[in-house]
């Protein structure tokens, strides 16, 4: 039997029975509602980055360096795509366009053998892309009941839930998506809620009307919309939001770093501190929330912003990196320390408390995928294919270098001991 908040239990001397119980069955309402949502161990990747966006498991392992040989399995998808894996309950979720026709797959592995589980289609048509963008770009989010997926052609824009077994739940279609660079979000999920960031454009655009952004919530046994709350549009971003303390942690351009309320959509506060396309995530480190923007051109920033610990406060700019900093990598934290790599290969380590440098490594070639801390070591594979691996720590120190032999643009995932890399057109585990 769970224990009652104190403020709860100090008083229910000056309440009425019928009050208290209420009271009573509220507390135990958001008790069950955060262990939901809570993930339970490492034997999940539920989504893009992994358990909470975070990139991060530091009772994994990983081997300093592998050879082919060592993969325990691997599939070839006929297709190279950029979207992400997500694991639950012992299977692996991806989304890949057809080889065949124009559809988009999404794709159930058994994760120890890489046997398909099954395959389920939906309409794709083309769309005008960046060039290191693909139409299957977004990555699935899960729990123990269902499957949630993204995807747009512009004129409509799906959320779709299948269950555990591909049998379709829900769809919900938001329309046309106006974008630069094509369509790229991922879904996630918190207790009862999906969440979306349906972001568009409505600076520089070529065809149509300038776009209507907004974070959307639905119910995720009906697809039934809970809350969708407008947000600034100004170029398309493409971050998962981070849903922490009930409250959903975004990050875009127009608003910079921002908090909704999750249980209602209404803006708690909002910062604008960035002046370029957000493509990273947020990542939330105690009271900061941290983000990052550039562009192709460079001129990319990493901003900290401190949260309001209370409706009175005002969420305060902490630090700005400039110099090496992510635009398209979502970085990570751990023990202290704020590991990225930019765009053009530069891996650095920071204080995540005062954003001072640790230190900073030309690793060489560009990067898309994000970083991932597994143990005491992170690895960051750049478009070649070529995989480094460091060691989680205030001095730099190199481990290992390993040739992947295809382009790489997907972030790695990892649950129960293995290791899900998309490379060319194969899904690989380690």
């Amino acid at each position: 039997m769970p224990a009652f908040p104190p403020s709860l239990v100090a008083s229910a001397g000056d309440q009425s029975p019928r009050r208290f119980a209420k009271h009573v069955l509220a507390s135990l309402f958001g008790l069950a509602l955060v262990c939901s949502a809570a993930p339970s161990h490492a034997d999940d990747w539920p989504g893009f980055h992994g358990l909470e966006i975070a990139g991060v498991l530091p009772e994994a392992k990983l081997p300093d360096g592998w050879e082919k040989q060592a993969y325990r399995w691997t599939v070839d998808l006929k297709t190279r795509d950029v979207g992400s894996m997500a694991i639950q309950n012992g299977r692996v979720y991806l989304l890949s366009m057809s080889p065949a026709k124009q559809t988009i797959r999404l794709m159930s592995f058994n994760l120890q053998s890489g046997k398909v589980n099954w395959s389920r289609e939906f309409p794709q048509a083309k769309n005008h892309l960046h060039n290191r963008n693909t139409l299957a770009s977004s990555t699935p989010a899960t729990d123990g009941q269902y499957v949630y997926i993204a995807h747009s052609d512009r004129q409509h824009t799906w959320l779709r839930c299948l269950d555990h077994q591909g049998n379709e739940i829900w769809q919900r279609d938001f329309g046309v998506a106006q974008s630069q660079h094509g369509f790229g979000v991922s879904p996630t999920v918190h207790g009862d809620i999906v969440v979306l960031n349906f972001s568009q454009q409505a600076e520089r655009v070529e065809n149509g009307q300038p776009g209507t952004s907004r974070i959307i919530a639905v119910n995720r046994s009906t697809g039934e919309t809970i809350w969708q709350t407008p947000v600034t549009s100004t170029r398309v971003c493409y971050g998962t939001p981070v849903i922490r303390d009930g409250k959903v942690i975004c990050a875009n351009t127009g608003d910079g770093i921002y908090a909704l309320s999750l249980e209602t959509g209404k803006m708690l506060w909002r910062l604008p501190v960035f002046k370029m396309r957000c493509v990273s995530s947020p990542i939330v480190a105690g009271d900061l929330a941290i983000g990052s923007s550039g562009s192709g051109g460079g001129g990319n920033h990493l901003v900290a912003v401190r949260m309001p610990a209370n409706d009175s406060d005002e969420p305060q700019e902490v630090y700005r990196i400039e110099k090496a900093a992510p635009y398209v990598p979502t970085s990570i934290v751990h023990d202290g320390m704020l590991f990225s790599i930019d765009d053009k290969g530069i891996a650095s380590c920071f204080d995540v408390a005062t954003g001072d440098v640790q230190w900073t490594s030309r690793i060489g070639g560009t990067f898309s995928a994000s970083p991932i801390l597994l143990g005491d070591k992170v690895l960051v594979i750049n478009l070649n294919g070529e995989a480094t691996v460091l060691r989680a720590a205030r001095q730099f120190e190199k481990l290992s270098e390993i040739n992947l032999g295809g382009p790489v643009g997907a972030t790695p995932a990892y649950a129960n001991g293995r290791l899900l890399l998309r490379v060319g057109t194969e899904l690989r585990c380690l």
